[in-house]
């Protein structure tokens, strides 16, 4: 049994090329073969979000704090609030953050497919951060 305690864990910054404003990754983890699974806890200054991405095997959110707002591409952008659980799955384009007033965290679990999780793709413009909440598809 491994515990990783929280008073070890070391903030990280979300490094510039993958998000826009501040980011804080902590706990980041990548479980040893045969399990795939990894993930992070992620904190999301107001106006902060990812740049768009996808996931070989999909991946799930759990907020904890806050209000954000995340999107697929083509599809509507979303607003999820703490306590929500986000799933987005495999090879789909997206992207997630705070909303510019709010500041969010979450959860982030995923699996590495052939020792990767996720390919990072180009920057969300604030055109695309900004632009109105659409109503999810059923």
């Amino acid at each position: 049994m491994q515990i990783d305690r929280k008073s070890d864990m070391k903030p990280a910054d979300g490094p510039a090329e993958n998000f826009t404003g501040k980011a804080t990754i902590t706990g980041q983890f990548q479980r040893p073969e045969p399990s795939r699974v990894g993930g992070a806890i992620v904190h999301f200054e107001p106006g902060a979000r990812t740049a768009w991405h996808t996931h070989p095997a999909g991946q799930t959110l759990i907020v904890t704090e806050g209000v954000g707002w995340t999107q697929i591409e083509g599809g509507a952008k979303l607003e999820f609030h703490a306590g929500d659980i986000l799933w987005c799955p495999a090879e789909h384009k997206h992207w997630h953050g705070a909303t510019p007033h709010e500041a969010m965290t979450h959860i982030a679990i995923q699996e590495s497919v052939n020792g990767t999780p996720v390919t990072w793709l180009e920057k969300v413009t604030d055109e695309q951060y900004l632009a109105p909440l659409g109503e999810p598809k059923e």
